[in-house]
């Protein structure tokens, strides 16, 4: 079953990521509360993708979002990453492979108060082991690419939620991933700011070839996306292409 899950399509390329009966059951005393059943689709076969994940609240969205980005252990299944069984890597491994080949975009921007907004981009960058000069020259070309280049010395106070925003992706940037996982980015942003990081996705998905995999409820985002997988009760209930 594995081999055959990993042979390429007819075009002779593999996905860039592909999950395999994905389960995750939570433990609550003596309860079994099944968040994800037997989930299966595939990601970036053909070219890099913009993917959104929605679904009523409870039907997985978050959960599965975080068994692929590695911060949470699924109950069984597979994850398939550039043509490697990624759970079956130490806790060691998977570390680096988080530093290395994901970025990671939340809700809540998770930016260290205390620190300028380039100190906050490159601490990524700084525990992967990278020269100094490397990672501020780096977390420089990231903020220009986010729009905020002359931002570089403020501090989150100094910004608005929108900038904020922004610099949380120039943090996700700093290692150049291979895939972007965002929860629900937009959720805590005015209109405008939304439109803004939607767009700065489909941007990097389209000019860079970056892969984004984005967690959102509301039906306008799925202009932006080519594709959306949607659950229902833990369970892939269907599959939109744009």
């Amino acid at each position: 079953m594995a081999k055959e899950y990993l042979d390429p399509d007819e075009t002779g390329k593999q996905a860039l990521l592909k999950i395999l009966n994905l389960c995750r059951t939570y433990i609550m005393g003596e309860m079994r509360v099944p968040a994800l059943q037997n989930v299966s689709f595939d990601i970036g076969r053909k070219y890099p993708e913009f993917v959104a994940i929605m679904g009523k609240s409870g039907s997985g969205k978050s959960t599965l979002l975080h068994q692929l980005g590695f911060l949470d252990t699924p109950t069984s299944g597979e994850i398939i990453i550039g043509g490697k069984n990624v759970l079956k890597m130490s806790e060691t491994q998977k570390a680096r492979f988080r530093l290395e080949r994901f970025g990671y975009v939340f809700q809540e921007y998770a930016l260290l108060p205390e620190l300028t907004a380039l100190e906050n981009i490159y601490l990524p960058a700084m525990a992967l082991g990278r020269k100094k000069d490397e990672y501020f020259k780096a977390a420089r070309e990231v903020l220009g690419q986010v729009g905020l280049g002359e931002r570089l010395d403020h501090r989150p106070r100094e910004m608005s939620g929108g900038e904020q925003q922004r610099v949380a992706i120039a943090r996700a940037l700093i290692n150049k991933p291979d895939i972007l996982f965002a929860d629900e980015p937009a959720a805590n942003l005015d209109s405008i700011s939304s439109k803004q990081v939607l767009e700065l996705f489909r941007k990097l998905n389209r000019e860079m070839g970056l892969t984004v995999l984005m967690v959102t409820h509301e039906p306008e985002d799925r202009n932006y996306v080519d594709r959306v997988i949607w659950l229902k009760d833990g369970e892939l209930d269907k599959m939109e292409e744009k």
